[in-house]
């Protein structure tokens, strides 16, 4: 073991905040570690106007199945400065490391303060964690003059370096939203690629993830790597999932392999526990079973409401398929879904009561519905929301028949950069865009890409509401004031080599009351 507990007794239980134990109660037993325990660094996330949630695992050895710690719940205590220095510390507590959860803490930190930075950190036994920096957001309704985040996503490890990350942690956040696929789940492969064979820079730990224990080793393998952990450090985070969290492609109860329903879900409650035990996620996000509350809501004063949506959990089976540049009649099946019933009217309501001059869906699939195959039988993506016609087609016309100003897409999983307009029909974009979406790039997955692939450039061409495409890695910067919203797309030049350059390759913006998108 890499730690040694005394004999006295731990306690029974605890809970999974962040509340002080009762007077009288038995302390849990002092750790000595032989291994610093926060391999895993710090997180915050989830943030409102008097707090965020902070997170750690106590992971001395991660990549090992006890991963170094006893089978026995550790006291972890935490505290909340005001500086950096922690010469001021205005909230601190202690927390069980219950083994249930693989030694991870979720603390939901309140009494703070409105729309200021805080700073964070823990200790076990005598081991002190880094520090982590978190803002929380102005009360509600405040008069808010600017909002600025970043989105990143995709971060296939064997594909390249996280240098985007380390790149992103440099600046000055207010949130950053991720995605989806903060892991991947399939098998480590020395060798990528088949007519040209390359060797991957690194590789994953074992066979394809099944059990917890896996998708904990996965997670950890992920969480190890510097940049990441600066990333997480840097700003709260809100994240949700896509695909690879738990298998390629999979909707509702549904995988490619066409697995038995009740054995995927076994999978599936392995694969949210694991990714509730690495995010910073508030309690109702806990995971029951095969399902995990993920779709909720955020809101930066008078100036910003975040809708972050899972379009994974509550989705109908892929049209076509599943075979990319599909057309087929089943895109038009009017019984199909993407959000669900529930998820679908609690974003209609939340979209109705908004008094924010900025809407975003935060969400992790394309909803363009590009031609992909121009100049032949007109073909989408089946497992973005140009698969799903009928549905898509509620969400644009319920923005537009409300006249729900200022509606802001943010994408992931295409793993390439996009600007564009909505229209109800993409192969017919008349006049103004009910929306605008921007998709960001993935941080490493798809390796160093070129600016624009041959083609993606015949696919412009022939959809004009697509007016930027780039295929390099990096992220995506919001700044959002009352008057525009205008993002800025970060490429790097390669992600084989930690020491890539990173350039502003477009810089696109919508101005407050006029749809469509502007140079900036």
């Amino acid at each position: 073991m890499s730690l040694l507990l005394s004999r006295r007794s731990l306690l029974a239980s605890a809970g999974l905040g962040g509340a002080a134990f009762a007077v009288g109660r038995p302390a849990l037993a002092q750790a000595v570690f032989e291994t610093n325990p926060f391999q895993l660094g710090v997180a915050a996330g989830d943030p409102l106007p008097d707090g965020f949630v902070i997170w750690t695992r106590l992971c001395p050895r991660p990549l090992e199945p006890d991963h170094g710690m006893p089978s026995q719940p550790m006291a972890v205590t935490w505290e909340v400065a005001a500086d950096a220095g922690f010469g001021t510390i205005v909230r601190t507590g202690e927390v069980v490391a219950r083994p249930e959860l693989g030694h991870a803490v979720h603390v939901e930190v309140a009494g703070l303060e409105p729309a200021r930075p805080y700073f964070y950190r823990f200790r076990a036994g005598s081991e002190r964690s880094g520090v982590g920096r978190a803002k929380t957001t102005p009360l509600v309704g405040a008069s808010t003059a600017q909002v600025k985040f970043g989105v990143v996503g995709c971060q296939a490890f064997e594909s390249g370096y996280y240098t985007a990350h380390r790149k992103i942690a440099a600046e000055d956040l207010d949130f950053i939203f991720f995605y989806g696929d903060y892991i991947y789940e399939g098998r480590g492969n020395r060798i990528y690629g088949t007519t040209t064979p390359n060797e991957n820079l690194r590789v994953h730990e074992g066979g394809e993830v099944y059990t917890v224990t896996d998708y904990r080793q996965r997670y950890a393998q992920y969480t190890m790597d510097a940049d990441l952990q600066a990333s997480r450090q840097s700003a709260a985070w809100f994240t949700v999932w896509d695909d690879h969290e738990i298998d390629n492609n999979w909707v509702a109860d549904l995988d490619q392999d066409g697995t038995d329903p009740a054995v995927f879900a076994l999978r599936k409650a392995a694969a949210m526990q694991a990714f509730y035990e690495h995010m910073p996620l508030r309690r109702s996000s806990f995971p029951r079973g095969s399902a995990m509350q993920l779709y909720r809501r955020a809101t930066y004063g008078d100036l910003l409401d975040v809708h972050l949506l899972d379009t994974r959990q509550y989705r109908s089976d892929q049209p076509c398929g599943d075979q990319f540049n599909a057309g087929c009649d089943a895109i038009n099946a009017r019984e199909a879904q993407v959000l669900g019933e529930a998820q679908q009217a609690w974003l209609f309501d939340g979209l109705n009561r908004s008094q924010a001059t900025w809407n975003t869906l935060a969400q992790q699939i394309m909803v363009m519905d590009l031609d992909r195959n121009p100049g032949d039988d007109y073909g989408v993506n089946p497992d973005s929301w140009a698969g799903y016609r009928v549905p898509r087609a509620h969400l644009l016309e319920h923005i537009r028949d409300r006249r729900i100003d200022n509606v802001v897409v943010l994408t992931g999983d295409e793993h390439q950069n996009y600007a564009g307009e909505l229209h109800i029909d993409g192969r017919n974009p008349e006049g103004e865009p009910i929306a605008t979406e921007f998709v960001a790039t993935s941080i490493s997955s798809g390796g160093d890409g070129v600016d624009q692939r041959p083609d993606m450039a015949r696919i412009q061409a022939a959809n004009p509401q697509l007016k930027f495409n780039n295929s390099q890695r990096g992220y995506v910067l919001c700044d959002v004031t009352p008057e525009r919203w205008q993002t800025e797309f970060k490429v790097l030049d390669q992600v084989q080599n930690r020491n890539g350059v990173l350039t502003t390759r477009a810089k696109y913006a919508v101005e407050a009351g006029k749809p469509g998108l502007v140079s900036a």
